[in-house]
């Protein structure tokens, strides 16, 4: 083996990660590893840097599809699945947003039924359970 390089079981310990995993994402084509020329996966430090930031991208919602995308800037549908997760991110803060509003005057509410609060009724009808979301 090189010096600088590991093999799979080396590179998923320090990840944190099951050697299955790393063997997937090679199949994947998401992080490829060098191959010695008997065949065995090396990975070097920046093969490590590079599956960190998968797993960052990972945590944010993206496919390994998406990952695949985003990691390398010439691509070029990256910006458009980095701006659809922002959208994403955007819907969920607001509606987390709406939702703590929600529960704060709940909390307040002085009417002996939320059925008969304006505000509390207004919220059923704007959250993602209310009626335009209805099956």
């Amino acid at each position: 083996m090189h010096p600088g390089r590991m093999r799979i079981g080396e590179a998923a310990r320090r990840l944190g990660v099951a050697v299955h995993v790393l063997r997937h994402w090679d199949a994947e084509g998401v992080v490829v590893p060098d191959r010695t020329p008997a065949g065995h996966r090396e990975y070097t430090e920046e093969h490590l840097h590079r599956m960190r930031v998968l797993r960052a991208c990972q945590e944010v919602g993206l496919s390994l599809a998406e990952v695949r995308l985003v990691l390398h800037r010439d691509e070029a549908s990256r910006a458009s699945v980095i701006e659809h997760h922002l959208a994403r991110i955007r819907r969920q803060r607001a509606h987390l947003d709406a939702t703590e509003t929600f529960l704060a005057h709940v909390v307040a509410c002085e009417h002996d039924l939320l059925t008969r609060c304006p505000a509390c009724s207004a919220y059923a009808v704007t959250s993602p359970a209310g009626p335009s979301r209805a099956t």
